[in-house]
């Protein structure tokens, strides 16, 4: 778990810094300040959970590799995938019907959160 979710952590990191210099150097001229806006949220929720991913591989072994561990990473990146990803298409696009998805991500952020509590709950002290 350790070595599979630091590598998607790291790549994802990657993929938020080389999307944000993107959004601020190329896409700055091409979107309207309100698509740039949604862009930039993109990037912060991309880069906050990338680094969450992060810390919990950094931390799987304290957890004897869980279950609601496992289910927590899985969540977050897949938070990842669908918020960021669909606001990304949505700039990038103009495919309005894509914000209506964008929350699905966000409850699946929310979820993996959740589950990173239920594991921290079958911690023994």
């Amino acid at each position: 778990m350790l070595r599979r979710y630091t590598m998607i952590g790291s790549l994802n990191m990657a993929a938020a810094v080389a999307l944000g210099a993107f959004g601020a150097h190329i896409l700055q001229t091409h979107l309207t300040p309100e698509r740039l806006a949604t862009w930039e949220t993109a990037v912060q929720y991309h880069m906050i959970h990338a680094v969450a991913l992060l810390i919990i591989a950094m931390f799987a072994d304290r957890f004897n590799e869980s279950k609601q561990l496992l289910w927590s990473l899985r969540l977050i990146w897949i938070g990842i995938l669908i918020f960021s990803g669909s606001l990304y298409i949505l700039c990038l696009s103009g495919i309005g019907v894509l914000g209506a998805i964008t929350p699905i991500g966000g409850v699946s952020f929310i979820v993996g959160w959740i589950m990173l509590f239920a594991a921290a709950l079958r911690l023994r002290k």
